[in-house]
C-alpha cells in the first residue's frame, strides 16, 4: 500500500531536519550556561542519544552533575572534567599546566566529534579559554564546523568569540537580572554544585 503523498512530505521533512547538527552557544554574564547545557543533554538522553560533556576548567571539585549523568548510564551520557579548576584568577598568566590540559581536552574533544559515538558533545567552558587564548578561535571554528553533519554541538561560557557566534546556528545570552551572591548568599548545594 503506498504512502499518502502528505504523510510521505512529513516522514521527509522530520528525516531532514533530524539529520541537521546543531551549533549552539550559550553565553552571557548571567548564571545558567552549563545548567542550560545540561537540560538539553538530559533531553537528548531522554531522545535516546548519546552525550558527552567535556569540561575545560572544571576538574578539581565533586558536583551533583556527574553523579546524576552516571545514574543515566556511562553509555548515555558521559562527563569529562579536564581541568584543574579556576584558571588565570585576577588575570594572572595562564600556567603551563593549563595550558596542557587545555590542548589535550580540545584534542580529545576533536577526536569524539570525528568518532561518531555521540550524537551531542557539549564543550564547556570553551568560551573562556578562547578568550584566554588558551585555544585558537579560528581552529576551533574550523574544527566545529567541519564537523560530521549530524553531530549536535554545544559551547558555553561568558564572552562568547565573535566568529563562534556567526558561525552558530543558536545562541542564547544568559542576562543577570538578580544573583543571590549579591547578598551575601553562597553557593548552594544542588543549585550551584
Amino acid at each position: 500500500m503506498p504512502i499518502p503523498a502528505r504523510l510521505a512530505a512529513v516522514i521527509l521533512w522530520r528525516t531532514m531536519a533530524e539529520q541537521k547538527g546543531l551549533l549552539i552557544v550559550y553565553t552571557g554574564p548571567g548564571k545558567g550556561k552549563t545548567t542550560c547545557a545540561l537540560g538539553t543533554a538530559f533531553r537528548a538522553v531522554g531522545q535516546g542519544m548519546r552525550v558527552l560533556m567535556v569540561q575545560f576548567i572544571k576538574g578539581s571539585w565533586h558536583y551533583g552533575e556527574l553523579d546524576a549523568a552516571k545514574m543515566l548510564g556511562d553509555d548515555r551520557f558521559e562527563i569529562r572534567p579536564m581541568g584543574r579548576g579556576f584558571v588565570k584568577v585576577g588575570g594572572a598568566p595562564t600556567e603551563p599546566e593549563d595550558l596542557r590540559l587545555c590542548e589535550e581536552a580540545w584534542a580529545f574533544g576533536r577526536e569524539q566529534m570525528a568518532g561518531g559515538r555521540y550524537d551531542l558533545i557539549v564543550f564547556d567552558e570553551i568560551n573562556y579559554v578562547i578568550g584566554y587564548h588558551m585555544l585558537d578561535v579560528e581552529k576551533v571554528v574550523a574544527a566545529l564546523t567541519a564537523r560530521p553533519e549530524p553531530l549536535h554541538v554545544i559551547c558555553t561560557g561568558r564572552n562568547a568569540h565573535p566568529r563562534l557566534v556567526e558561525a552558530a546556528d543558536l545562541v542564547t545570552e544568559m542576562r543577570e537580572v538578580k544573583h543571590p551572591y549579591t547578598s551575601g548568599i553562597l553557593a548552594q548545594r544542588g543549585i550551584d554544585y
